[in-house]
């Protein structure tokens, strides 16, 4: 594990929500991260779907982490926007975010979120966000 991956993954294992939803801190570099989860019935909703809300965390927290080994230091995301493109489903979900402009205190990242199942991936939804250094 290099030295970046191993900043990232000492901050994840630092999030008690990310423990709960047992999310996994796939790869981790310089402006990039990918985070998954395996399904389970307590992450559905109603319809045997992915919740939402699980998107979102992975978009938010991937974000949040590209953007943060970007700027070279912990990170808070300051916006994010969403776009569901078709429901989840599926055995595993990851999420996949590239820092895409980096500036001193600030970086703009994308993200995109696939579905996992015996037939491969299905992309169900795409994410940007502004992620500032964390005050120190």
């Amino acid at each position: 594990m290099d030295e970046t991956h191993a900043f990232a993954a000492d901050i994840f294992a630092a999030q008690p929500f990310t423990q709960l939803i047992g999310a996994e801190l796939v790869a981790a570099g310089k402006g990039r991260a990918e985070i998954a989860v395996e399904m389970r019935d307590a992450l559905r909703q109603q319809h045997g779907f992915a919740h939402g809300g699980l998107i979102s965390y992975l978009a938010d927290n991937a974000i949040t982490f590209a953007g943060g080994l970007g700027l070279g230091t912990d990170a808070l995301t300051s916006e994010f926007k969403i776009n569901y493109v078709r429901p989840a489903r599926g055995t595993r979900l990851i999420a996949r975010a590239t820092a895409r402009g980096v500036g001193r205190r600030q970086a703009v990242c994308s993200c995109e979120i696939f579905s996992i199942d015996d037939r491969g991936e299905r992309l169900c939804a795409l994410a940007q966000g502004t992620v500032v250094a964390a005050a120190g």
